[in-house]
C-alpha cells in the first residue's frame, strides 16, 4: 500500500480539515506533528514513503535530500510556490511535484492585524490587564488615520495592504523595482522615488516582497537610521528581508518605536532567541497562512493531488 507521509502538522489538524477517506482506501496515512530539522532523522522518518506532503517551505528537498529519499514519487507543496523545493533536482529523478491552492489574503490581514497591535499596545495592555500589575492603561497608542503606511513590495499582498490601509484613512505609499508611476496612480496610491524615500517618510512600513539574493537583507542598520523613531517595521513576508542584528539594536537603541514580525530567519525561533524579549517587538509564530480557511484549501488540494497521482492524471504538477 502506498505510504503517504504529512509533514509539520503543528495543531493535529490535517487529518480533520478534509475528508481523506479516498486517500485512506488506497493509501497508508502517516502524520508528523513536530518539526524535524535534523536531516539524516528526516529521510529516516521519511523512509519508505511514496508520497510526501510538505507545509510550505519549513522543509528543504534539496538535491541532497532527495538522494536519500529513494522511495520518493510524489511530493506535494500547501500553495503553488516553494523555493525550499529543488523542482529539477526533483524531476531529474522521476519525482512529481505539485502544488495546491492558496493564496487567499490571510497573510495580508495579519500583517495589518500586526499594524493595529503595534498602534494601539494591545499584547501589552491586555497582558497588563490579565497580570494585574500594573493594571489599567499602561501607555499611550496611535491612530492609524493620517499615518503614511509604506508598502515594501506590490504585488497581490502589496495591494491587499492598500485596501486595508486606505479603509482606515492612511495614506499609502508603495515602492518596488517594478512598480510605475502610472500603475501607482491607478490604484490610488503614491510610488516613492526610492526604497530610502518611502523609509523616511513612513509610520509604518509593511514588507511583501520575495525572498532572492537581490532582497536579502534589504533592511539593515542603514535603512533602520533612516525611518522616523516613531516609526514601526512589519515583515510577514520572509525572515532575512531583515537583518535580526540590525532590528534588535534599533529596538534596543530606541531607532525605531516598534516593529511586528511573524517570520525569522531559523524557524522556529529558538527558546533563547533574543526577539523572545526584545523591547517594543511583537513577534508570533510564522501564523500568516495558519488559518481554518487557508488549511482547508492546502489539505483538499494534498487530497486531490494524490487522487490525480494514483490515476496517472496528476494535478497542478510545478515545472522546473
Amino acid at each position: 500500500m502506498t505510504k503517504v507521509v504529512i509533514l509539520d502538522d503543528y495543531q493535529h489538524v490535517a487529518r480533520d480539515m478534509v475528508d481523506w477517506s479516498s486517500v485512506e482506501a488506497r493509501c497508508q496515512i502517516e502524520v508528523l506533528h513536530e518539526h524535524i530539522a535534523d536531516r539524516a532523522a528526516l529521510a529516516a522518518r521519511l523512509a519508505g514513503a511514496e508520497v510526501v506532503v510538505a507545509m510550505r517551505e519549513r522543509t528543504v528537498f534539496d538535491a541532497c535530500m532527495l538522494d536519500r529519499l529513494p522511495d520518493l514519487r510524489l511530493l506535494i507543496t500547501t500553495g503553488m510556490v516553494n523555493k525550499s523545493i529543488d523542482i529539477a533536482a526533483a524531476h531529474a529523478r522521476g519525482v512529481t511535484v505539485c502544488g495546491t491552492p492558496g493564496g487567499g489574503p490571510s497573510a495580508a490581514e495579519l500583517a495589518f492585524g500586526l499594524i493595529l497591535a503595534l498602534a494601539r499596545r494591545i499584547p501589552q495592555e491586555a497582558d497588563g490587564l490579565r497580570n494585574g500589575d500594573p493594571q489599567w492603561q499602561t501607555g499611550l497608542g496611535v491612530d492609524l488615520a493620517g499615518k503614511v503606511l509604506g508598502i515594501v513590495g506590490f504585488g497581490r499582498l502589496g495591494m491587499m495592504m492598500v485596501r486595508y490601509g486606505t479603509a482606515f484613512g492612511m495614506d499609502c505609499v508603495a515602492w518596488s523595482r517594478s512598480l510605475t508611476k502610472e500603475d501607482a496612480t491607478s490604484q490610488g496610491i503614491r510610488r516613492a522615488d526610492s526604497l530610502e524615500d518611502l523609509l523616511s517618510q513612513s509610520d509604518f512600513v509593511t514588507l511583501h516582497l520575495p525572498l532572492t539574493p537581490a532582497t536579502t537583507g534589504v533592511i539593515g542598520r542603514a535603512q533602520l537610521d533612516l525611518m522616523k523613531p516613531s516609526a514601526f517595521l512589519v515583515n510577514t513576508s520572509r525572515g532575512p528581508l531583515v537583518e535580526e542584528a540590525a532590528l534588535l539594536d534599533a529596538l534596543e537603541t530606541g531607532a525605531i518605536r516598534g516593529a511586528g514580525l511573524d517570520v525569522y530567519d531559523i524557524e522556529p525561533l529558538s527558546t533563547g532567541h533574543p526577539y523572545r524579549s526584545a523591547p517594543g517587538l511583537i513577534a508570533v509564530p510564522h501564523i500568516g497562512y495558519v488559518t481554518e480557511d487557508t488549511y482547508r484549501n492546502y489539505f483538499t488540494g494534498a487530497v486531490d493531488a494524490i487522487i490525480g497521482w494514483l490515476d496517472g492524471a496528476p494535478v497542478r504538477v510545478l515545472a522546473p
